[in-house]
């Protein structure tokens, strides 16, 4: 009827690839039934529909008992099936089995795969959604073919066949004409009608005339007549079916769509006036509801679910969770639980899990209540950073747990269910307080999940996306036998009572398999016999004895049975035994909290695998008293005292904190130990690890906690007699340590008529001359220099020859000069580093040290090293700078150059020069500084390289650009004070802009706009506005403030029937929300008053010549495959940019298909020739192929 016109779309919470099982891990068995103790069905990735239908067959009781009441003898077994003499009644076999499996066998959802293996369907199949309307008839004929010449042949009719009379009485002759009409359901129409009585009303009350040209030809009278036609029911079922026309097809606008408007049902209902035959009883007309499958979803995509009224009180029902919580309890917690961050999955499923009054939720629920949290679903909102909802609960198991055999998540605190002995549902009986309420004892079949629901939860159903597809009544007459109540073996035949049994036996073994294994938690015993008190921790007695002992435990046993579990494996223990908590530190073993409690389980203790337990008397070890507990953890110090005189010949021992002079020893402290019994156990006591910072007297009563020391911290400990000398001496709050001599030297290095070359490249390692020379951070630069002079035995060659010492890089660069009247300490020298010994003059304390450059650019023309007083003005450097360089003019200034070598901003010689000589150049290392011949402006701004500006006129076709100046102007200036500032330029005087935001500013490449400059306030440095860039300026009409995500697109409409388009005109697109298809779609339509639908949309490639169309999909795909996203224009492959032209044709009118004709985009190219581009011109993607329903049946006769 509708082939695959349906398609899944949220099929419900799935985690897993088919089955709508929940998470698995290796070798688990099917959790069992839940507390209603009713079984689901397994989803296979598009069988809701099946699973919908099938569950009401089941709940209805004649069906079920009549498919009982067919034996092997007739319908043949199925260890036969493959013999091919045998007829074997596949079909009712398997739904035999899969009858009873929902009835007996406890696990919480039944397979449907053998069924669906027996209708011949493949996995493309049953991973194909269809109507469940046509199921059901499908389904139907499948059983009477395959009951062909068996006693339950006629049982489909006898419990769902009526018959309609259609009637037409001539109004000349009276003569009245009937045809019959089977059916197994009843179809009524949805659209116009307010419910089911309505439609009935208007099916079999309402006559329709046949009058004025509407006339009917009468058989007796032989000519066209007036009449009225009728229809009533002539036959009631036991089970009426009514099958809701949800589904409608737009004529004006071409396409499927649903009636989600209110359509009431009762739940009883007399039928009375709509039959032909009205003298018997009421109670022979009267039906009552017992099913209603629903539909969610659209029309190319959906889910089913049933709600069912259990006639036999199978199951257990209990009030909706909702109503055990008060109203003021809801209030409480909206109170107390903040709106989590929608971003972050974890805070939101934490929340919707803590905010139950169990703390857990059913796994089968948890996309629906995320749905109701943040009105989205996962796959749209998560599943693209995060992956399934499967693996995120698993990536995140210290967050969530499965409780309940995997039914249900929880969050970490809940523990695990225990181990019990589940009954089997043959026998369990509902106890007193689950006796329900009158009108209860329905029951909502969502595939594997089985929720109880209030009868006036059927209401609900009345209208909306969600809402009925389905209705199954039964006549009230059908009375139940007392024994078929709370009784899930009522008729079901032996070998299929053996069957399920043997199926509960497997279960029950494979469940107590599983707990065991997943229950076992892997421990590390500590014996204390093994161990000895050091420093506060524990440490083994030997290195060569085993620390540890290993054993697997089962998490759910109490402490008491680990305990006797110990003392059987250590015989010889004597006296208590106390099991402690315990943690390997840096230290050494550490004790925590002792478990005291015999009853407490393992999980309850907060026992895990890899937990380590220490087995001792809980007082002492080896006589030790052992401090147990956080606050006396033990930290491990590094101890470093002097040892001076021990040092290796060759300045051997060089620690981490000071070199050769020091010695170091790891020890161990408990934290909460003062420091001054720390200082008792060493000896005297120095200061910390960082800068050998003195502890004043106060500290010594403070512990170690207390002073944040941590692992790996070192203490300095000094004797009162190493305080006094050379090596060791304290200042204040510091103790400063002394390297010894053998590690206290410069490098220095000389290159004979060394050429200064950028980062000191190319220099021939063989011509250097190296000396090193000890050295102290008290000496001064200039006795280093002679010292190292006298070493290389440079005096004659340098005599006379000033020369000075130089820093040198990583990179080879020389440095600038060091002032020789300082010390090595105060110069910023390092010990053990390298100086470079260069010609020219060092320095002094009042002089700085300049390099300077004459260009636009660093190193573009003559460089050179001036020395300059501090106090001297800028004008007095410029001059200087220009008397070195031998430079020509008045006109030069100074630069300042940035640390990547870039030119600044310019200086100048202002009113107050000496706050600007201190902000300018009194610096402690090198000031850099570029010559211009060009004078600064007033303002002082940064120089941006000159920029060529064009400017493109609006008003139809763009004109050819055209240069019109240059402007100079600071990166830090606003896009504003750039259109203000090329308002000024002498070509541009013409033009009438009264703000600059009448202005688009156009960048530039190849003689080619490529993008907007958007933001009046952003400054050219934000917009990548770099040294040379071309852009072009174009007057509008009106103000505009483009934003980040707004697009200015350039339309062609085409003229309808031509092969040519109107004008273009400029269209600002929004792209922020929606960059699809669609939406530029929509924005067209609004712009133009045209129907969305109706446009066909492409973008013109300049390159090429050609038209590249958008498609519009936006079809509704099967959770079960990739979810395709909404395509976007603003990515691949359409990159819609800026300027970029859009044709738009109206595709309602037949015209040539797209070409480019003038309108400045180059000269008519067809280019929908052959079948591709014109697939590509269709306005929706390609369906699959709709393929019709169908069962295999064999043949039987």
């Amino acid at each position: 009827m509708f082939g695959s016109l349906f398609e899944e779309e949220e099929e419900g919470f799935s985690l897993a690839p088919s089955g709508g099982s929940v998470i698995k891990r290796e070798g688990e068995p099917p959790p069992p039934r839940g507390r209603v103790n009713l079984s689901g069905i397994k989803n296979q990735g598009g069988t809701c529909y099946l699973n919908s239908l099938l569950q009401t067959l089941l709940f209805t009781p004649e069906f079920r008992e009549e498919l009982f009441s067919l034996g092997p003898k007739e319908l043949g077994c199925l260890e036969d099936k493959d013999k091919p003499e045998a007829k074997v009644r596949v079909i009712p076999l398997e739904l035999q089995r899969l009858f009873a499996r929902l009835l007996l066998v406890d696990q919480q959802s039944a397979s449907t795969g053998d069924l669906t293996d027996s209708f011949g369907w493949n996995n493309s199949e049953e991973s194909r959604q269809h109507d469940v309307q046509e199921l059901n008839r499908i389904l139907f004929s499948a059983l009477e073919h395959s009951l062909v010449d068996t006693s339950g042949s006629a049982f489909i009719q006898r419990l769902y066949h009526g018959t309609t009379v259609n009637s037409i009485l001539c109004k000349e002759c009276g003569n009245i004409s009937q045809r019959q009409e089977d059916f197994l359901d009843l179809t009524v129409c949805v659209r116009g009608v307010c419910g089911l009585e309505g439609a009935l009303w208007d099916m079999f009350v309402e006559e329709e005339m046949f009058e004025g040209s509407n006339l009917y030809r009468c058989g007796q009278c032989d000519q066209l007549v007036t009449a009225a036609k009728s229809a009533k029911l002539r036959k009631l079922p036991p089970f009426l079916t009514v099958s809701l026309l949800r589904f409608n097809f737009d004529f004006a606008r071409c396409e499927r769509y649903k009636e989600t408007g209110r359509y009431t049902f009762p739940l009883t209902i007399n039928l009375r006036p709509f039959c032909e035959q009205t003298e018997d009883e009421d109670s022979e007309y009267s039906y009552e509801l017992f099913s209603v499958i629903i539909h969610k979803g659209g029309c190319y995509g959906g889910h089913y679910h049933v709600y069912i009224k259990d006639m036999d009180h199978l199951g257990l029902w209990e009030p909706p969770e909702e109503d055990s919580k008060p109203k003021v309890q809801k209030k409480k917690e909206v109170r107390v639980y903040p709106e989590p961050e929608k971003d972050d999955p974890l805070s939101v499923l934490s929340s919707i899990i803590a905010q139950e009054e169990s703390r857990s939720v059913l796994l089968d629920q948890l996309g629906q209540r995320l749905m109701d949290k943040i009105g989205s679903s996962w796959s749209k909102k998560y599943r693209k950073l995060h992956g399934p909802i499967g693996k995120f609960l698993q990536n995140h198991s210290d967050v969530f747990v499965l409780v309940n055999n995997g039914t249900r998540v929880a969050l970490k605190a809940n523990p695990p269910s225990p181990v019990t002995q589940p009954s089997s549902p043959a026998h369990t009986t509902p106890g007193p307080s689950s006796t329900p309420d009158p009108g209860s004892h329905w029951f909502d079949l969502n595939d594997s999940t089985v929720t109880s629901i209030h009868e006036r939860d059927v209401e609900k159903m009345y209208q909306g996306k969600e809402s009925a597809y389905m209705l199954f009544y039964r006549k009230t007459l059908l009375c139940r036998p007392s024994g078929a109540l709370r009784n899930p073996e009522y008729k079901v035949p032996p070998h299929l009572l053996e069957m399920a049994e043997e199926e509960n036996r497997r279960l029950q073994q494979r469940r107590e398999e599983f707990e065991a294994s997943n229950n076992s938690v892997e421990l590390r015993l500590h014996l204390a016999p093994r161990y000895r008190l050091e420093n506060g921790a524990l440490k083994p007695i030997s290195i060569e004895q085993k620390e540890a002992t290993n054993l697997t435990f089962d998490l759910r046993r109490t402490v008491g049975d680990l305990r006797m579990i110990i003392y059987q494996m250590e015989d010889l223990w004597d006296g208590d035994m106390a099991l402690t908590v315990a943690k390997s530190l840096p230290a050494g073993l550490h004790l925590y909290n002792t478990l005291t409690d015999d009853e407490v389980s393992l999980y309850s203790a907060g026992i895990f695998t890899g937990t380590d337990l220490f087995v001792w008397n809980g007082r002492e070890v080896c006589g030790a008293t052992v401090q147990t507990g956080a606050e006396w953890e033990p930290m491990l110090l590094t101890v470093v005292r002097p040892s001076l005189g021990e040092e290796d010949e060759d300045g051997g021992g060089e620690g981490e904190e000071g070199g050769s002079g020091l010695s170091k020893e790891s020890r161990g402290f408990a934290g909460r130990v003062t420091l001054g019994e720390v200082r008792e156990a060493l000896g005297e006591g120095g200061g910390g690890a960082s800068g050998w910072r003195v502890f004043p007297p106060g500290d010594m009563q403070r512990t170690l906690k207390e002073l944040a020391l941590k692992d790996g911290d070192a203490l300095l400990v000094l004797e009162p007699q190493t305080q006094d000398s050379s090596v060791f001496s304290v200042s204040g709050d510091m103790v400063t340590v002394t390297t010894p001599s053998d590690c206290r030297w410069l490098q220095v290095e000389y290159q004979p008529e060394r050429r200064r070359r950028a980062g000191g490249e190319g220099e021939e390692d063989e011509e250097r001359m190296r000396a090193k020379v000890p050295a102290s951070g008290n000496m001064l630069l200039c006795e280093v220099k002679q010292r190292a002079i006298a070493e290389l035995q440079l005096q004659e060659q340098l005599a006379g020859v000033a020369c000075c010492l130089r820093q040198v890089d990583r990179t080879g660069k020389l440095l600038p000069p060091v002032c020789e009247e300082l010390s090595v300490r105060d110069a910023g020298v390092r010990l053990m580093t390298s100086l470079s010994l260069c010609p020219g003059t060092a320095p002094k304390d009042t002089q700085l040290f300049l390099y300077f450059s004459v260009g636009s650019a660093p190193s573009s023309g003559l460089e050179g090293e001036i020395i300059v007083e501090r106090s001297s003005t800028v004008k007095q450097v410029g001059n200087d700078c220009v008397s070195f360089g031998l430079l020509v003019g008045d006109g030069w200034h100074l630069r300042r150059l940035d640390w990547c070598e870039e030119v600044g901003e310019a200086l100048m010689d202002e009113v107050s020069n000496q706050n600007y000589k201190t902000g300018c150049l009194d610096a402690d290392w090198l000031i850099q500084g570029v010559i211009h011949d060009n004078p600064p402006c007033n303002e002082g701004m940064k120089l941006c390289s000159l920029v060529k500006m064009c400017v493109c006129l609006v008003g139809g076709a763009m004109v050819e650009l055209r240069t019109v100046g240059q402007v100079e102007i600071s990166e830090e200036a606003t896009l504003e004070e750039l259109k203000t500032q090329v308002l000024t330029l002498p070509a541009l005087q013409y033009m009438c802009v009264p703000t600059p935001a009448f202005l688009r500013v156009w960048q530039l490449e190849g003689q080619r706009l490529t993008r907007i400059l958007r933001g009046q306030q952003h400054t050219l440095r934000k917009l990548k506005l770099c040294s040379g860039v071309e852009f072009c300026v174009q007057q509008l009409l009106r103000e505009e403030d483009l934003g980040p995500k707004e697009v200015l697109l350039r339309v062609q409409m085409g003229v309808p029937g031509e092969r040519g388009y109107y004008p273009p005109e400029d269209l600002v697109w929004d792209a922020s929300r929606d960059p699809s298809p669609r939406s530029l779609r929509s924005a067209l339509a609004s712009t133009y008053g045209l129907s969305p639908d109706s446009l066909l949309l492409a973008k013109h490639q300049p390159h090429t010549h050609t038209w590249e169309t958008f498609s519009n999909w936006s079809q509704q795909v099967s959770k079960r495959k990739k979810k395709k996203k909404t395509e976007s224009l603003l990515g691949a492959p359409f990159h819609l940019k800026d300027g970029d032209i859009v044709g738009v044709k109206f595709k309602l009118i037949l015209f040539p298909l797209y070409s480019c004709r003038g309108q400045g985009v180059g000269a008519e190219v067809e280019t929908n020739q052959g079948v591709g581009p014109e697939k590509k011109m269709g306005p929706i993607k390609a369906r699959k192929p709709e393929v019709a329903l169908s069962i295999n049946v064999g043949v039987f006769r």
